[in-house]
Parts: C-alpha cells; sequence; structure tokens
C-alpha cells in the first residue's frame, strides 16, 4: 500500500510540528504500508526526517501565495498521486479541494467551527478568513472517506456544527520528549519578594480567545493582595489585540516591573523558558488539542487552566480551572496555587505523569493503523462513550 501526503497547507506551527514529529516516530510497514510519498514546499520538506520508506518530493508551487498552492492542490495532485500509485491520500491541512480518492482528511483548527468564539475578532480580514475556512473544511470532511480529529471535543462539536456522519478516529498529538522535566522542589512563597518574585509563564498567540488581558487584571490583583508575583507573556501578537493589551499594561505596570511580554520564542528554546517559571496559566477559551497545555504538563509545572474546550480532557484532575472570561476567577486559582505549596506539588507530580501518556510513537502507530484501515473505509465502531484519558479509540 503507498499513501500520499498533501503538504500544500502545511507550513508553519503546530501542523509542520505533527508532521515532523508522526513521520520521524512512525514505523508504517506493520500497518501494509510500503512506501509514503510527502509532497511539500522546500521549508517544510527541510525540517522532515529522511526514512527509507518515504519519498519527499518538493513542488515550486508549495512555496508561493495560497490561491497557487490551492491550484496546485486542485489541478495537479491527483495525476501526481496517481503516478505514484497511491491507495490513499492523506491531508493534514483540512482542506482538499482536488478529485482524488479515497483520502482522510485531519482537523486541527477548531476556531472556524465555533462561532461564539470566531465573532471576537468583529468585522474583520481575520473573521472573513475563518469564515473561508470553514466553507473549505467542511466540504473537504464531507468528501472524505474518513476524518482524524485531535481531541473528543473537537469530534464531538464539529459532527454536530456540520452534521457529518463517517467512520472517524481521536488520535491525539504527542510530546516532544526535550519538554520532559520532573516537578522541581516548589518554592515556598514566604521566600519570594518584589526582587525575586513568584514566576507564573503565558505560553500562547496574543490574541482575543486567550484572553491575556483577563490574565494580566488577575495577575494585578495578587499583586494588590501583596502577594509577590510576575507574569511572563510568550508568543506572537494579534496587532489590534495587542494594541487593547499595551493600553492594559500601561495602566495596571506601566514600569513593567511585574508583567513582561517576550515576544515569540523559537521552539526549540521554550523548554527551558517553562523550566525557569513556578506555574503556568492557560487561558484559552478555544483548543482543537492544546499543544501547549501539554508542554507544560510535560515541563513538571502545576497549573491554573481554562475549563473550556477540550482542556479538561487533557489535564483532568492535574489543575485548578476557571472561567477564562472572568479574572476574579483566574486569580483564584493562581491564588490558590501560590499559597499552597503541598498543592502545588501535587498538581505537578500529577500532570508530568498524564503527560507520560501523550507519545508520538502512539499517534504514529495509531495514525498508520487508520489510515491503513480507511482505505476501504472499515474503520472501527464503538458505541462507548469516549474516555477522559487520552485514548485513540475510533467511532463512526
Amino acid at each position: 500500500m503507498r499513501i500520499g501526503i498533501d503538504g500544500s497547507n502545511i507550513r508553519e506551527g503546530g501542523g509542520v510540528t505533527h508532521l515532523v514529529e508522526v513521520l520521524r516516530a512512525a514505523e508504517p510497514k506493520p500497518h501494509g504500508v510500503s512506501r509514503v510519498i510527502f509532497w511539500g514546499g522546500a521549508q517544510t520538506l527541510q525540517k522532515i526526517q529522511d526514512r527509507p520508506w518515504l519519498e519527499k518530493v518538493h513542488q515550486p508551487l508549495l512555496d508561493r501565495s495560497l490561491p497557487l498552492r490551492r491550484l496546485w492542490q486542485r489541478l495537479l495532485l491527483k495525476n501526481l498521486a496517481q503516478q505514484k500509485g497511491c491507495d490513499l491520500l492523506f491531508c493534514p491541512g483540512g482542506s482538499y479541494t482536488g478529485s482524488f480518492r479515497p483520502f482522510v482528511a485531519m482537523s486541527q483548527n477548531m476556531l472556524p467551527f465555533e462561532w461564539s468564539e470566531a465573532r471576537r475578532y468583529g468585522v474583520s480580514p481575520m473573521l472573513l478568513r475563518l469564515l473561508m475556512v470553514r466553507s473549505s473544511q467542511v466540504s473537504a470532511f464531507k468528501a472524505a472517506n474518513s476524518v482524524i480529529y485531535l481531541s473528543w471535543y473537537a469530534a464531538r462539536t464539529i459532527m454536530a456544527a456540520t452534521g457529518l456522519n463517517k467512520p472517524y478516529a481521536v488520535i491525539p498529538h504527542g510530546i516532544n520528549r526535550n519538554f520532559f522535566a520532573p516537578p522541581r522542589p516548589p518554592r515556598r512563597i514566604d521566600n519570594c519578594s518584589s526582587a525575586h518574585p513568584f514566576r507564573i509563564l503565558y505560553v500562547s498567540t496574543i490574541t482575543v480567545f486567550k484572553h491575556q488581558v483577563c490574565v494580566v487584571k488577575a495577575v494585578a490583583r495578587l499583586r494588590r493582595e501583596g502577594i509577590p508575583v510576575a507574569l511572563d507573556l510568550v508568543g506572537p501578537p494579534y496587532r489590534p489585540y495587542m494594541n487593547r493589551l499595551k493600553r492594559l499594561l500601561g495602566e495596571v505596570d506601566p514600569s513593567g516591573m511585574f508583567i513582561r511580554c517576550l515576544g515569540e520564542i523559537p521552539h526549540s528554546i521554550l523548554p527551558s523558558v517553562y523550566r525557569r517559571s513556578e506555574l503556568f496559566v492557560f487561558a484559552s477559551s478555544c483548543e482543537n488539542m492544546p499543544n501547549i497545555l501539554l508542554e507544560a504538563m510535560a515541563s513538571g509545572l502545576p497549573i491554573a487552566c481554562s475549563n473550556r474546550g477540550p482542556m479538561p480532557e487533557m489535564l483532568g484532575e492535574a489543575g485548578l480551572y476557571f472561567d477564562p472570561e472572568f479574572p476574579e476567577q483566574i486569580a483564584r486559582a493562581m491564588r490558590e496555587l501560590v499559597l499552597d505549596r503541598a498543592r502545588r506539588r501535587e498538581c505537578s507530580d500529577l500532570a508530568y505523569r498524564r503527560a507520560g501518556q501523550f507519545e508520538w510513537e502512539r499517534c504514529a502507530r495509531d495514525m498508520f493503523s487508520f489510515l491503513s484501515r480507511s482505505t476501504t473505509r472499515e474503520a472501527e465502531t464503538s458505541a462507548s462513550a469516549p474516555p477522559r484519558a487520552p485514548s485513540a479509540g475510533l467511532m463512526r
């Protein structure tokens, strides 16, 4: 069996990380797959490790703009896949407009399917883009032989929003081993001061559904209570929301004494950033699968976490939850963890152990097993309720 992978929509971020890690960890031959052909742009191909069974094919059009990449997918990919003798096409970018069959689509973007979250952008180019992505992905999911989701939450939500009723798999991502670090002995808050504050970290794109404004208000509340905490915000900005955040910082911390915006940091450096911190806060209200939350879990940090989306599914009982739109709830969760050293230790240990379930080897094994079965549309079915722990259980 030969499987082709459409890399036309995979150029950066979590999509590239997923392909790099899955293809590094994969052993497709036990699943009856003799060859994998990957079509992609130069930058993506350079990041993917050579494997004996993997053929990497550079397509110059995939280094160009989105319209040209879509044109390549629609008009050229079918013939290329047929020439390579592909039995199945895998589309990890979620959108596919070509006519090759069968193909499996993968859902990695939740925002287009949650209108309450998308409309936070108001009338804007971003909202228009999300509506276009939703339209293209719904069409692809309906035409696909089967669909892969990253969390049970995403599967339930997207199927309810689109009326999809076809074979699917829930296959969570893994965590890079570089992030794993056993929990450190928690520092007593009595040993913290304004000069040596208790360090809180939030890594995520600075944008409307990540609620950094509410997190900053919560940290400012703790400072007014005399608790010596400091917050580091890491991530690239969505400019309109960043302007709002800057105005707030000018009000609550004009001299930058306890809140720092560090911008985007290379993924390879992030493990050291996690290890310099003492508490992680994750305030997103919309995720398909929160990779950043998993990284914080693997880094042995106690976590104050949003109660929305798939976050409870991933973190389980290993953190304290809050509604991300209410600063007082965020402050309450952080306050409890900062002041209760034993609770911090307990949450760190639980999160670290739970993170060990998210392995790229497991992800690659489950994915190639499902892709192999999808060539004949014979995905397994199950009537049982989805488990809370990470699982690659299959349902129709």
